[in-house]
């Protein structure tokens, strides 16, 4: 059995998805197994990592684990929900473990890094005994979907840090190689850096998204301050909103394409427009 963990994001509804499909006993974990949209041939189940308790009945007979946590740096003095989910799976003997990481893990001494770090060794420590793989991927192209509220009131869209490139990845893609890692032997021990196959700006993503909905869509830029006000409301402290302004101004780190996913997959990554076409439904047209 291969739990999934956020398995109603981005990269894990792809990866229950696709593994369903493949034939393999396959478990989603999320917090509202009544609402999730299951393929024919998984389970959905209950779990928080917030509520470590309640991953005793997600874990239980599963011996592969792609784990993921959406719970925001400095939100808590270490990565708490990370720590949780590798402890449930230890005890629950799971053997084999993809981990959804970030670009650079962590690298440097920044309080990112160090959540980062916290997070990535909770797996990889070898006293848990894990076959692990590590995933460390940059900006989803999926971040685009942020913009459809905007997109049903106009052309119009506002972007933080709309001129800064990255080579934007597809959650699909990210998917396909977890799915090779927790139903192979190949990639344990592996760090993968993974990248899309083009460096583009928000701006130029924005023009392509337009192109295929058949819209004349325009940047409305966000000054730096207001971008950073916009993170200290969501709750990140002053340190780690200092952090994100400087990992994105101050360098281009993430803007580097990386040969990763045609190696592991032997195809070239998906492109902004293969992905911008894959979801031009939820985006409204005009």
């Amino acid at each position: 059995m291969i739990l999934v963990t956020g398995a109603t994001g981005h990269v894990g509804s792809e990866l229950v998805r696709r593994l369903a499909a493949a034939g393999k006993p396959v478990r989603a974990m999320t917090r509202r197994p009544a609402e999730a949209c299951c393929p024919v041939g998984a389970e959905a189940v209950y779990g928080d990592a917030a509520d470590p308790e309640s991953l005793a009945a997600a874990f239980a007979g599963v011996d592969g684990a792609f784990l993921m946590s959406a719970q925001a740096v400095g939100t808590a003095p270490e990565p708490t929900h990370d720590l949780a989910l590798a402890a449930a799976a230890e005890r629950a003997g799971v053997r084999r473990v993809v981990k959804l990481s970030t670009l650079d893990g962590g690298t440097g001494d920044d309080p990112i890094a160090r959540w980062q770090r916290t997070a990535e060794a909770a797996l990889t420590d070898p006293a848990r005994g894990f076959a692990w793989t590590l995933l460390r991927p940059g900006r989803f192209m999926s971040n685009a979907l942020q913009w459809a509220g905007q997109l049903r009131a106009g052309d119009e869209v506002a972007i933080p840090f709309a001129d800064r490139p990255a080579a934007s990845i597809d959650p699909a893609d990210l998917a396909e190689i977890a799915a090779l890692a927790l139903t192979t032997g190949d990639h344990a021990g592996a760090v993968h850096e993974l990248s899309g196959p083009q460096s583009l700006t928000p701006t130029e993503e924005l023009t392509v998204l337009g192109e295929v909905l058949g819209r004349d869509l325009c940047v409305r830029s966000v000054p730096v301050e207001a971008a950073r006000a916009s993170m200290a409301r969501y709750g990140f402290p002053p340190e780690v909103v200092d952090a994100i302004m400087r990992r994105t101004l101050d360098g281009d780190r993430g803007s580097e394409v990386l040969p990763t996913v045609e190696k592991v997959l032997g195809r070239p990554a998906r492109t902004f427009a293969q992905w911008a076409r894959a979801h031009a439904g939820e985006f409204p047209r005009p």
